[in-house]
Formats: C-alpha cells, structure tokens, sequence
C-alpha cells in the first residue's frame, strides 16, 4: 500500500508556531505591495471607520521592519508555545488573537475623540507580541523564570515587557504605541480579574448559591415526640 506523503516543517507544531509563520508572511506581503495591498493590512483607524472592517485582525499579522518580524516571529513562538503548554491550544490562540483585535477596537474609538489617532497606520506584530509576553510573565507571578539567562521574578519579567511598550513610545512617540497600551492592560486585566469564562463561572455559582438558600428557607424541623425540643436539628424536612 502507498503511504501518501505529507511534508511536516519541523517545530510548527501548534498554534503558536503558526502565528509565527502568519506573521512572517503577512509582514512580506506588507512588504512587497505596502503602496497597494499592504496598506490595506495595517490598522488604520480612520479607515475602520470608514468600513475597512477586516484591519482590526490583520495588522497583528504585520510588521514593518526586519528586526521586528524576526523577534515577534520569536516571541509568538517560544512564549505563545510555553503559554499553549500550559493554557491550552484553544485558549492560548483566542488569547493571543482576541487581545490584539480587542486592542485594536480601542484604539478606533479613541480616535473617535483623538482625531491626531485616525491618519496612522499601525502594525500589530508588536502587539500580539507585547501582549504574550506580560502574560508569559503575569502567569508566573512571584515564581522564578529567566531573562536572557538572567534569573528574575515573572512579575519583572512581565514589567521588562511593559518597559519595551514604554521605550518605543519614548523613542518614536506614545501615539504610535496605543494598540500596544491597550493590549497591556487587557493583558493584565484577563490575568487579574479573568476572562468571559470566568465571569460566566462566577454567574453560575451565585446563582446556584442563591438557589441553595431559597431552598433552605422551605425546610423545618422534625420532632419524634412531643419531649424533644423544638430546636433540636436532628430532623429535618
């Protein structure tokens, strides 16, 4: 019998790799036709308002330099693969997505006060990037992990990331770095307070509790004879 040949790249296994590789070619594709479609790919706030609906999602498939393909390639990668170990392929790939379109989202309606926000073109390599690698961090905590073979707390970790946002802000202007800031805190926001599952989760159980204690209001005591006292718990209906 033949075997049918199917090509395997190594390492792309999981969703993290593939954001990886999506990145890689979404930021090639800005490259090549960034006077065409490329230009199309990035968030531009305006334009979303205008009814380029789709930016929101593939301007986190972009970047515009070289350096930042090549270390947000690795950073979806290595930390999004730590992160899919421990979270789950579903739920690592919802957060790493959701976040940067949620980010995204922002950065529109506040260009709806902030019309300065409306002309720039934003890429969102950066942005998922930022976003996975305080969550890296955050999902530490207090427990030891490493920076460049440095030993550090994950909360420092996650505040180096938040120092990088900060330092490209500084350097080339904070308007250019809202997607980013808004990532960050969604970020904190899902790892301190927790996602819609977990709202959901703490719904039910106040619902179930509330029920537990209708019921129990329903529920009297039981004597076996007239002797025993009426306090007595021993029976109940």
């Amino acid at each position: 019998m033949r075997r049918r040949f199917r090509p395997v790249l190594p390492g792309l296994q999981g969703v993290a790799a593939w954001l990886a590789v999506a990145l890689v070619g979404g930021s090639v594709v800005f490259a090549l036709t960034r006077e065409g479609l490329g230009a199309l790919l990035l968030l531009v706030p305006g334009g979303v308002l205008r009814g380029w609906v789709w930016q929101p999602l593939t301007y986190g498939f972009v970047e515009s330099s070289p350096m930042g393909v090549i270390f947000g390639a690795l950073i979806l990668w290595q930390l999004g693969g730590a992160l899919e170990q421990s979270w789950g392929t579903r739920r690592m790939g919802l957060f790493a997505v959701g976040t940067t379109v949620l980010a995204g989202l922002v950065t529109v309606l506040l260009a709806l006060g902030v019309p300065a926000l409306r002309a720039i073109p934003y890429p969102g390599g950066f942005v998922m990037g930022s976003a996975l690698w305080v969550a890296y961090g955050l999902s530490f905590g207090g427990r030891q992990t490493n920076f460049w073979g440095l030993p550090v707390s994950g909360n420092v970790f996650a505040l180096i990331g938040v120092g990088f946002v900060f330092l490209s802000g500084a350097f080339s202007g904070f308007q250019f770095i809202v997607p980013s800031a808004a990532a960050l805190l969604l970020t904190w926001a899902y790892l301190r307070i927790g996602g819609p599952s977990d709202w959901l989760l703490r719904l039910q159980g106040w619902r179930l509790h509330r029920q537990l204690r209708s019921r129990s209001k329903h529920l009297s005591l039981v004597s076996p004879d007239r002797n025993t006292p009426r306090d007595s718990d021993r029976f109940l209906q």
